[in-house]
């Protein structure tokens, strides 16, 4: 699996990240250690789920999938949302459908300038 080339875009509030226009929850910031284990908790779990699909393995999969899940509700990136003030839940969303399709647009501008050469992708021509 290819691997990003830089970090995702966060919004500015440091709730969200966006992935191809649309708003995903970011991790809650957690401690270090905290974060650590939770991710691993969350490969070994996504691991399992590959296995017991190659497995035809029905039981291990269900079990599998609950443990991606309390791991994911554990990062903070499913379940209740982490930050305070009640504001609501936006993922999944088109950015530009949503209050920070302004602060997007004009991010979008600096990132792409008119005369930037186009990105060349290996094995591409």
């Amino acid at each position: 699996m290819a691997r990003r080339a830089s970090p995702p875009l966060h919004t500015p509030d440091g709730r969200y990240i966006v992935v191809r226009g649309r708003l995903w929850r970011a991790a809650n910031p957690l401690a270090d250690d905290v974060r650590a284990a939770l991710v691993q908790s969350l490969m070994t779990a996504r691991r399992d789920v590959r296995r017991a699909q190659a497995e035809g393995d029905a039981a291990g999969l269900r079990a599998a999938r609950a443990r991606v899940h309390a791991a994911k509700v554990g990062l903070g990136e499913r379940g209740p949302v982490w930050w305070k003030g009640g504001a609501p839940d936006l993922g999944r969303r088109m950015i530009h459908n949503t209050e920070y399709a302004e602060w997007y647009r004009d991010r979008a501008a600096e990132l792409a300038q008119p005369g930037d050469p186009p990105i060349q992708l290996a094995g591409v021509t």
